[in-house]
């Protein structure tokens, strides 16, 4: 038997479990189980991914001076206080592992993203859960959790799997509370689909200990290329570029990364279409009885009488090819998770389900 033992809590990290792609005897398959854009990347960026083919043997920059300055640019952010990294998920890694250690806690709330324990264990911090509110963060209950072992505090805004988001107002009163000692993470992967949200950048030039993230795999349809950044102070950027590889971003991404930033354009029309479509299915899917929350994001949660009901309603769409999300991982076992999809997509879900509450009733 091996000797070989690995750091205490790392075996106790489960493992993460992506959406599901395939449905074994079913061809054809939608895929609405993991919030990707339906429109899939700016043709522009399709176009950097071309040309950065013949340069494939050159290093990228180690220091994505340029990414930035296009990221700074777009949101009227100081490029020098931006790091990017591999998704937003590197970036939440950097800052536990810069911040958080053995003996220190990660605070982070109930439907919140299942990477947050994963990345505590992996610094060899203990996380924390603390309970939402009708599936939303709870400010009060974070703050009651928060200790002198307290390092982070993550909060995703708006929320995933929820949906639901948590005013400016409420986010600064958590700054407010939390001790100088604490970083308060604002996870903003789905900032770009609500009107008139900064994402938490007012709130990183108000704090010092506040430090914004946001990613490419969404709106921006990159998924597959794994880009992320994070806004904080300068003190807390120049420590996270010390934990940061220098090469973690290939060419490729970074040259597909800055012609999808600079294509306001198609950002436009994604953003419209999203706000278009996520409510008239969150509307017809009301009118039968599954209702959800209002949504700030390019996903519903659709909720069902219970465990049961919401099980089979995602078995019979797996059988129509449609693939959705189960949440129950999330705490959220009566509800199923819907990525807003084009209008093909949509309407095809609610005829799915419309059949599946007419044979169920």
């Amino acid at each position: 038997m091996t000797k070989i033992t690995p750091q205490p809590g790392i075996m106790d990290i489960a493992l993460y479990q992506g959406g599901q792609s395939h449905v074994a005897g079913v061809e054809h398959v939608i895929k609405l189980s993991s919030n990707e854009n339906p429109f899939g990347p700016s043709p522009k960026a399709i176009e950097a991914v071309r040309d950065s083919a013949a340069t494939l043997h050159r290093y990228p920059s180690t220091d994505h001076a340029s990414l930035r300055n296009a990221v700074g640019a777009r949101h009227g952010l100081d490029p020098a206080r931006i790091i990017c990294g591999v998704g937003s998920d590197e970036v939440l890694q950097f800052i536990a592992q810069a911040y958080a250690g053995p003996g220190d806690e990660v605070v982070y709330t109930e439907h919140g993203f299942s990477m947050y324990p994963i990345i505590a264990r992996m610094a060899g911090a203990t996380p924390v859960m603390v309970a939402e509110r009708e599936r939303k963060v709870d400010v009060d209950a974070i703050l009651a959790a928060v200790n002198a072992q307290t390092r982070i505090v993550f909060v995703t805004n708006p929320g995933n799997p929820t949906s639901t988001m948590i005013s400016q107002q409420e986010l600064e009163r958590l700054a407010q509370g939390l001790p100088d000692s604490c970083l308060m993470v604002i996870d903003g992967a789905y900032a770009e689909f609500v009107d008139g949200f900064d994402g938490g950048a007012s709130l990183v030039d108000a704090h010092e200990n506040v430090v914004m993230t946001r990613t490419f795999s969404k709106v921006y349809g990159l998924g597959g290329m794994r880009v992320g950044w994070g806004y904080a102070h300068q003190s807390i950027i120049d420590v996270l570029n010390r934990v940061r590889q220098p090469f973690n971003l290939s060419l490729t991404a970074l040259a597909a990364a800055e012609a999808a930033v600079n294509d306001v354009d198609f950002l436009s029309f994604c953003q419209a279409e999203n706000a278009r479509l996520r409510v008239w299915l969150s509307d017809e899917l009301a009118k039968i009885g599954v209702p959800s929350d209002p949504s700030f994001t390019n996903f519903i949660l659709a909720r069902f009488a219970d465990q049961a009901e919401a099980e089979a309603c995602d078995d019979y769409l797996k059988s129509q090819g449609l693939i959705v999300r189960r949440v129950a991982g999330y705490n959220l076992p009566n509800a199923l998770r819907i990525t807003v999809g084009d209008e093909e997509a949509c309407r095809r879900v609610v005829a799915a389900i419309t059949a599946f509450k007419e044979g169920a009733a």
